[in-house]
C-alpha cells in the first residue's frame, strides 16, 4: 500500500514465536518526514516498538479455557471479593520508624494476615512448601518436574498507614473491605493486596484442576515495601540467593505498570527499570552566641545559600536512544492516536538523526513536567531544620534533598555533582567541606557536611532486556489475556516498556535475575482514587481479569521455549 508517497513493505519474522508476526520494514524509518501521518493500528507491528503475538497456552490449552469459564462464574467472582476483603480487613501497616522484627510489636499484625491467608487458601498451604523468612516474609515453593530455571512472582503484604485525621473523609472505613457492588474499599485494595490475592487465586485454581508444574515457581511476599524494604524483601532476597544461587531465576514479576486507554488504544506498560535514589543531607555548623551580636551570616542564612545553589542548578535531562524513556516514546509515537503528528514525525526522525533527537527532547520537556522526572535526576528540598531559640544564634542547621537518579546516571555521579557545585560556595564563606566522608576543603568560619541521610542510597536498577525471550513471553501473555477477555470483544493491546520513577521491592532482587518486570494486570481506572490516599478502592471486575492473566502467565512459563 502507499501512504503520502512512501511505500510500506511487510515481511514476517519467525525469530522467537511459533506464529509469524507482521512487521513494518525499516524503510518506514527512511522515508520523507512529511509522510506517514497518524498512528499505527495495534494489530500492526513496528520496528521501533516490536509487538509479539498473543501467546496462548498450547499444551494446557484445555485447562486454560476451562479456567476462563470458571473465572467468569458468579461463584468465583464472589470468592475473589470475599478473600480480598478478608485480607484488607487486617491493617498490615508498615512505618518508616519500624524497629527490627522481634523488637517492634507493630509487626505482630502480620501474623493475623498469615492466619487469614492460610484459612482462605488451605490447598495452597498443603500443596506448596511454605517458608517464613524473618518471621513475616513468605516464600511459597511450587516444585516443578524439570530442571528448567525457576521464576518468581512477587507482591507485598504491607500497606501505607492511614492517617487518623483522614478516617472521617473515607466513604467507607479504611479497613472494612466493604463491597458496594462495584468496588472493594480499603487500604491495600490497590497497593498491593489485590496482586497478592490474584496470584494465590490463580495457583489455588490450578491446584484444584490437578495441575502440576514442570517449571518451579516461587512466590515471594515482603512486608515492608512501603517503608524501607529491609526487613521483608531484603531478607527474602538473601534467603533466595543463598538457597538457589546468584542469577538462578528465569525472571521475576512484581507489582508495577498498568493498562491505560489512550484515545481508544489500550497500552500495557510493564516497568523494565527504576530510577535510583539518594537523600543528601546538608548540615551546616557555625559558632553560636547571642543574637544581639550576630555575624554577617548565621548557619541558617548560609544553609539557605547552599539550598539556593542546588535549586538554581538542576540536573540536565537526557533522552538517550539506549534508554527506556526513548523506547517508550517511540512506542507512544507509533501507536497512540493522541500523539501530535508533528511530534510523531520528529520521533521517527530521532531514531537516526541527532538534531531531531535534541529537538524531540526539548519538545517533550516542554510538553509535560513528567518528562523532566523521566529524563533526568530530580531534586526536591523536603526537610529543613535549625535554631532552638529566637535570641540564640543557631549553631546547626540542616536540610535534606531528595533525589531520584536518572536511569543513565549513578549515585557517584550525583555525589560528585553536589561536591563540584558546593565547593566554591564553601570556599567563599571560609567553611570546611566534608562530603560523603571525605575532606574536600578547609575553613575557619564553620563546617558544612554532605551525607547520605539515613543511608538509603540506591543505584538506578539494571535495565531489563526487551529484545527476546522473557519480554516476549510476558508481552504474549498480556496480549493473550487481554484479547481473550469476555469484556474486551477481541480488542488488541500494545505492550510497551516503561520507567518507574519510584522503587519497589525489586531493588533487592537484582542478583537473582536480569529479567525483572513490574506489572499489575489492571487498568489505571480500576483504582477509585489511586493508592496512598483516602478512598482507596479496587474495581472487582478487574479481580477476575488479574487471575486470568496470572493463570496464562504461569501456564506459558511452564511450557514455553522462549526462556
Amino acid at each position: 500500500m502507499k501512504a503520502a508517497g512512501l511505500v510500506l513493505y511487510k515481511f514476517c519474522d519467525f525469530a522467537f514465536l511459533p506464529q509469524p508476526i507482521c512487521r513494518l520494514s525499516r524503510l518506514w524509518l527512511a522515508g520523507p518526514c512529511n509522510g506517514l501521518a497518524g498512528s499505527l493500528s495495534p494489530g500492526v507491528d513496528s520496528t521501533t516498538c516490536p509487538q509479539w503475538t498473543a501467546l496462548h497456552p498450547t499444551k494446557h490449552r484445555g485447562l486454560s479455557e476451562d479456567l476462563d469459564v470458571a473465572y467468569n462464574s458468579e461463584d468465583f467472582k464472589q470468592r475473589a471479593i470475599q478473600v480480598l476483603g478478608e485480607a484488607v480487613r487486617v491493617p498490615t501497616e508498615s512505618y518508616d520508624d519500624n524497629g527490627p522484627v522481634g523488637e517492634d510489636s507493630r509487626w505482630d499484625t502480620f501474623a493475623e494476615l498469615h492466619q487469614v491467608l492460610e484459612a482462605s487458601f488451605p490447598r495452597v498451604y498443603e500443596s506448596l512448601n511454605v517458608t517464613k523468612v524473618n518471621t513475616y516474609g513468605l516464600v511459597f515453593h511450587w516444585q516443578g518436574s524439570s530442571t528448567a530455571k525457576p521464576y518468581i512472582l512477587a507482591a507485598h503484604q504491607d500497606v501505607v498507614p492511614v492517617e487518623g485525621q483522614t478516617v472521617k473523609d473515607w466513604k467507607h472505613d479504611p479497613y472494612s473491605g466493604y463491597y458496594d457492588g462495584t468496588w472493594i474499599w480499603g487500604r491495600g485494595t490497590c497497593d498491593d493486596k489485590s496482586d497478592l490475592i490474584q496470584q494465590l487465586l490463580a495457583i489455588d485454581s490450578l491446584l484444584k484442576q490437578d495441575f502440576s508444574p514442570a517449571r518451579t515457581l516461587i512466590l515471594s511476599y515482603g512486608f515492608d515495601e512501603e517503608s524501607k524494604g529491609i526487613e521483608g524483601a531484603g531478607h527474602l532476597a538473601r534467603y533466595l540467593e543463598e538457597t538457589y544461587g546468584r542469577d538462578s531465576f528465569a525472571l521475576l514479576l512484581d507489582e508495577g505498570g498498568h493498562y491505560t486507554d489512550m484515545g481508544g488504544v489500550v497500552f500495557a506498560a510493564p516497568s523494565t527499570s527504576e530510577k535510583g535514589y539518594l537523600d543528601v543531607e546538608i548540615t551546616l555548623s557555625t559558632l553560636g552566641g547571642h543574637s544581639s551580636v550576630p555575624p554577617s551570616h548565621t548557619s541558617i542564612g548560609l544553609l539557605s545559600r547552599f539550598i539556593a545553589a542546588v535549586e538554581d542548578n538542576p540536573h540536565q535531562a537526557s533522552l538517550s536512544r539506549t534508554g527506556t524513556p526513548f523506547a517508550m516514546t517511540q512506542c507512544l509515537a507509533a501507536y497512540s492516536p493522541l500523539y501530535p503528528d508533528d511530534l510523531r514525525r520528529l520521533a521517527r526522525q530521532a531514531v537516526t538523526n541527532d538534531a531531531a533527537l535534541k529537538v524531540l527532547q526539548e519538545r517533550l520537556l516542554a510538553s509535560d513536567p513528567l518528562y523532566k522526572a523521566m529524563l533526568g535526576t530530580t531534586q526536591a528540598v523536603d526537610l529543613v531544620e535549625g535554631g532552638v531559640k529566637v535570641n540564640a544564634l543557631p549553631e546547626r542547621a540542616s536540610a535534606v534533598i531528595n533525589h531520584r537518579i536518572a536511569e543513565h546516571s549513578s549515585v557517584g555521579e550525583l555525589q560528585q555533582h553536589m561536591i563540584d557545585l558546593l565547593t566554591p560556595l564553601a570556599a567563599k564563606y571560609d567553611l570546611a567541606l566534608v562530603a560523603f566522608g571525605s575532606n574536600v576543603t578547609y575553613g575557619s568560619a564553620g563546617r558544612v557536611v554532605l551525607s547520605d541521610f539515613l543511608g538509603t542510597a540506591l543505584e538506578p536498577s539494571p535495565v531489563t532486556p526487551t529484545e527476546y525471550g522473557p519480554w516476549a513471553l510476558l508481552q504474549g501473555s498480556i496480549k493473550a489475556t487481554f484479547e481473550s477477555s469476555p469484556t474486551r470483544n477481541s480488542s488488541k493491546v500494545v505492550v510497551i516498556p516503561s520507567l518507574s520513577i519510584g522503587n519497589t521491592d525489586t531493588r533487592f532482587y537484582w542478583n537473582l535475575t536480569k529479567h525483572i518486570f513490574r506489572f499489575s494486570p489492571s487498568f489505571d481506572t480500576d483504582s477509585f482514587n489511586g493508592a496512598h490516599t483516602i478512598n482507596e478502592a479496587f474495581r472487582t471486575d478487574s479481580l477476575n481479569e488479574g487471575v486470568r492473566f496470572y493463570t496464562k502467565f504461569i501456564l506459558n512459563m511452564d511450557e514455553s521455549d522462549l526462556l
